[in-house]
């Protein structure tokens, strides 16, 4: 049976040391983010997630989800309580605005705990981190009418939420939607169409279910400029604000999935469904675009949850596992074999999770403290750097963490051999759970698109700008360190990487824009790569700072210089590679006519 640890001494570390959640208790909600609070939270955390919801992840995948003749679904067994006690314990309040019964803290501090609810139980998690986002596009564009009416209860749990934008005909083009929007005399609006991949769409877990939906009004462009969006509950609140008589939508099939069983993956029909437009006529996408974004991020955080348990139990099973001798000689003489652990490729599979894992989290962490000084920091210029590193950065957390947490995740299945293609060691779970998130809320190819065509330009290609100023400023500052120079010195030739092939794109994208989509996934892992550099130099910093003191756990800091050591001169060097693939353009790549293939 797979097991799960919180990797709570680690994320106290990025918060506390590396990016210094202190130093912003100036800020509304950090000042009651203090150390003794941090580490109280993610203990708690911790035991939530190995006492509830990791017992129930296997048989979860197991039994899956339930659709019964009326259109209801059920979770598998202990979901419902699972969810119950989420509830109870404040979890999903965590962030919320107090005005309407959140806690108010930073957004830093729950991404670190979504982590380890991903690792637990990703098709658990599933459910109230579509809720968050459903909560971020109503506070963001909802009238006031509407945020008293469905906040609090969302926000308490008691209702969940979803996204509902794909069509059977249409994915990433949302112009192509055919759902319907008929305004009605009373303000209400009609809603009819059919929308699939609806993950938490229908099931019994929460009273009540906000359907966030893109559809378009009779009078509308029948272009992607025509969308609008709409609150469509399932049931339709009463003259008191409680769940009424049930709305014309139904769950007409659970998708036969590859994983995530645990999460009810939805067929959705409405049928003349009572809905509520939400934000302006004809500006739905960008108002859905909230709610995506912050996906956006969680997908990210789900390639690493995922690389996080994978690794956790293959280090577990490559302790145990005794298979052949050392090649440098027998290491347990008492036994007929050593333990495969001590095989360099075993050893290969295991660093690269490694490395990838917290240079990762410490990236995710740092991702999200941009989040929040977008919102919270003191000045408008402030606010706009950090929104322009969050944008830029996005899709990178999206696309590169979840195409390596897959990777890892099958790694540390091949570490099992035979034994992890066998069910009921759980490594094939993982494998199938990861696959999803390299291909929902927008595939990694979209976001490689997204990042090359929309966000190196954006604004004048400000934010990649700023992003290389942060880069060269750490550079700049670090150079001289005697210690840290094999570090910096392979994080400024990635940077190097990085800016020729940026310089290439501005060059050669332009006349030819094959030469953009070409090199764009290569892009995005370069910029990746760097990005997590960038945290391993500064988690090497910190630990150089930390063995300068008096630390009480001297050979933590140690292992974290040992795995900053190995990400530089095993993985950092691929940025060449993923330049030269950028630099090779499109020619070769579309040579070949549609029916040569």
């Amino acid at each position: 049976m797979p097991t799960y640890t919180a990797p709570v001494k680690d994320t106290k570390f990025v918060l506390n040391e590396v990016i210094n959640m202190q130093k912003y208790a100036n800020l509304p909600g950090f000042q009651e983010a203090t150390p003794d609070m941090v580490s109280a939270i993610l203990e708690e955390g911790a035991k939530f997630v190995e006492g509830v919801l990791q017992p129930i992840n296997l048989s979860g995948d197991q039994e899956g989800c339930t659709r019964h003749d009326d259109g209801s679904v059920t979770t598998p067994a202990g979901f419902k309580e699972a969810y119950e006690q989420y509830v109870e314990g404040g979890w999903g309040t965590l962030t919320m605005d107090p005005e309407y019964g959140g806690q108010g803290l930073p957004h830093t501090l729950a991404t670190a705990f979504e982590e380890y609810m991903i690792s637990a139980n990703m098709a658990f998690a599933m459910y109230p981190g579509l809720t968050q986002g459903a909560i971020a596009s109503i506070d963001a564009v909802g009238s006031d009418e509407q945020k008293k009416t469905y906040l609090p209860n969302m926000v308490a749990g008691k209702w969940t939420g979803t996204m509902n934008l794909t069509e059977p005909h249409c994915g990433t083009d949302l112009g192509l939607i055919r759902t319907k929007a008929v305004p009605q005399d009373d303000g209400t609006y009609k809603i009819t169409g059919t929308k699939i991949f609806i993950s938490a769409g229908e099931h019994d877990m929460s009273e009540n279910i906000i359907h966030l939906v893109l559809a378009k009004m009779p009078d509308s462009p029948d272009t992607v400029k025509g969308i609008s969006l709409f609150i469509v509950p399932k049931f339709v609140l009463d003259e008191n604000g409680e769940p009424g008589e049930r709305n014309s939508l139904s769950c007409g099939s659970i998708e036969h999935k590859m994983g995530i069983h645990g999460n009810s993956t939805c067929v959705m029909n409405y049928d003349e469904a009572t809905g509520y437009l939400i934000g302006e006529k004809e500006k739905g996408l960008a108002a859905m675009f909230i709610m995506m974004n912050a996906a956006r991020l969680g997908v990210g955080l789900q390639g690493l949850a995922m690389s996080e348990v994978s690794y956790q139990n293959a280090v577990t099973y490559a302790n145990d596992r005794i298979q052949g001798r050392s090649l440098t000689g027998t290491k347990d003489k008492e036994k007929k074999a050593d333990p495969i652990i001590v095989h360099p490729d075993v050893r290969r599979m295991l660093m690269n999770s490694k490395a990838f894992n917290e240079g990762s989290r410490a990236l995710a962490l740092w991702g999200a403290l941009q989040v929040d000084l977008t919102h919270k920091a003191q000045t408008e210029e402030e606010r706009q750097r950090a929104d322009d590193l969050i944008s830029l950065l996005t899709p990178v957390i999206k696309g590169v963490l979840t195409d390596k947490g897959y990777e890892n995740a099958t790694n540390a299945q091949q570490v099992y051999g035979g034994h992890g293609y066998v069910a009921e060691w759980g490594m094939e779970q993982f494998v199938r759970d990861a696959r999803i998130a390299m291909i929902y809320e927008g595939t990694n190819g979209v976001q490689a698109l997204d990042l090359v065509g929309r966000k190196l330009a954006k604004d004048g290609g400000r934010g990649i700008r700023t992003y290389f100023e942060v880069q060269q400023s750490f550079i700049a500052e670090n150079k001289e360190d005697v210690r840290m120079q094999p570090l910096v010195e392979g994080l400024e030739k990635g940077v190097n990487d990085l800016q020729a092939a940026t310089m290439w794109f501005m060059q050669n994208a332009m006349q030819n824009p094959d030469n953009a989509g070409a090199g764009s996934v290569a892009y995005m892992h370069l910029l990746g790569l760097v990005a997590i550099g960038h945290m391993w130099a500064q988690m090497a910093k910190t630990a150089f700072e930390a063995l300068d003191g008096s630390s009480d756990d001297p050979q933590f800091y140690e292992n974290k210089l040992a795995t900053a050591r190995y990400f530089f001169s095993h993985l950092m060097p691929e940025t060449a590679v993923h330049r030269a693939r950028v630099e090779a353009g499109s020619e070769t790549m579309m040579a070949l006519a549609a029916d040569q293939f």
